[in-house]
């Protein structure tokens, strides 16, 4: 799949899996736009990646923030003269017991995961509009299943896969299709560190990578993929597909 000259935006670029993402846009051709809040790594990416490969910007953006969103947009214009890709990948979570978690903590991950893909969304495809395009949105397994005390992560990634579908039917005339990928393990770091009960739990036999991720997003916003519209892409090495029973 060839993205020569294709304009692409990665939030959560800077960092694990939206940086692995960055990169194979990069490699496949693609003029990549880096927006994260982590300006030293965003920039370090941005001169790495240019160094090495070819065009890419590095915006700073809270993707909370309205005026920074369009701020992202308005830049990626003037440098690139459109935009054809979006990539809703930017999340934090909070691992907090519901007794505890305070609604301060509740809106800065619903805001940073849900607000956000809602906010860059209606940005870019008012740019895409004219042309057509492709949005992916990074949702979780996480949105199915749960560990203890995760309540504001797994809400704002079951509300990424609604909106989701939502977008696809709403963007559906302007030809912009939108769909979600939900990862389940993926390792961004210290992957040689996993042990053998880590990556045989998977039918898989592997934990995940972030190019795993990255791979996805490339087939899905593939212009000869469109027919793939609204849909929830599981990406977990098949792990939400075993019975689990004590024995």
């Amino acid at each position: 799949m060839s993205f020569e000259n294709k304009v692409v935006i990665v939030t959560g670029a800077s960092n694990g899996i939206g940086r692995g993402i960055a990169i194979e846009y990069v490699k496949a051709g693609a003029r990549v736009v880096l927006a994260d809040i982590d300006d030293r790594a965003g920039r370090e990416l941005e001169k790495d990646l240019s160094e090495r490969e070819g065009k890419v910007l590095f915006i700073k953006t809270d993707v909370r923030k309205e005026a920074d969103v369009v701020n992202l947009m308005v830049q990626t214009i003037q440098e690139f003269g459109g935009i054809d890709i979006l990539i809703n990948n930017a999340g934090i979570t909070v691992f907090k017991s519901p007794y505890e978690l305070t609604i301060e903590e509740w809106d800065d991950v619903l805001n940073t995961n849900l607000r956000s893909v809602f906010l860059c969304s209606r940005e870019a495809a008012k740019v895409m509009k004219e042309q057509g395009g492709s949005i992916v949105n990074i949702a979780s397994t996480r949105a199915g299943m749960s560990e203890p005390n995760s309540e504001a992560y797994a809400a704002s990634k079951g509300g990424i896969i609604s909106i989701t579908h939502a977008l696809a039917r709403s963007f559906a005339e302007d030809d912009i299709t939108v769909n979600a990928i939900s990862p389940g393990w993926i390792q961004t770091e210290n992957y040689e560190q996993l042990r053998d009960i880590d990556h045989d739990q998977h039918l898989s036999k592997r934990v995940g990578k972030p190019e795993d991720i990255a791979r996805a997003c490339l087939y899905l916003t593939d212009e000869q993929n469109n027919f793939v519209n609204g849909e929830n892409i599981v990406i977990d090495g098949g792990m939400t597909k075993k019975m689990m029973y004590e024995h």
